[in-house]
């Protein structure tokens, strides 16, 4: 179990440093390539003084983010305690098609936010759980 939490920790580390750096996904030696399932969409204002503008905005910015959701696109979002913002799970598998939608929400078009993007998938350190294949 220690080996498995090692491994575990140490692709999680590997995963987060290379999506914030924006780069193509890389598997660890030894480690079984999985496919990005998910994108973590962590949105936040451009700036403190665009709250009043994005307000005005958030009639036109709900109902295309339910579009989005009834689409199958958005999987959950959640409001972020931190700041002013949301994080939405995506349901697509490139960082690409994240950033072309939510660039074109009333918000995005506006510039009056920005979004980290995380490409995420299976936890493929599960694969040391698995019997060999034979």
């Amino acid at each position: 179990m220690r080996l498995f939490n090692i491994l575990l920790a140490g692709s999680l580390a590997w995963t987060t440093a290379a999506a914030h750096a924006q780069a193509p996904a890389t598997t660890l030696p030894g480690m079984s390539p999985v496919p990005t399932t998910k994108v973590l969409a962590i949105g936040s204002m451009t700036s403190a003084d665009a709250a009043p503008a994005a307000t005005k905005l958030m009639p036109q910015e709900v109902p295309a983010t339910v579009r989005l959701y009834l689409a199958g696109k958005i999987d959950s979002w959640y409001v972020r305690k931190d700041t002013r913002g949301v994080v939405f799970l995506m349901n697509v598998s490139t960082v690409e098609e994240a950033h072309d939608l939510l660039e074109k929400l009333p918000l995005g078009v506006a510039g009056l936010i920005k979004f980290d993007l995380i490409p995420i998938g299976p936890l493929s350190p599960l694969n040391y759980l698995l019997p060999a294949a034979k």
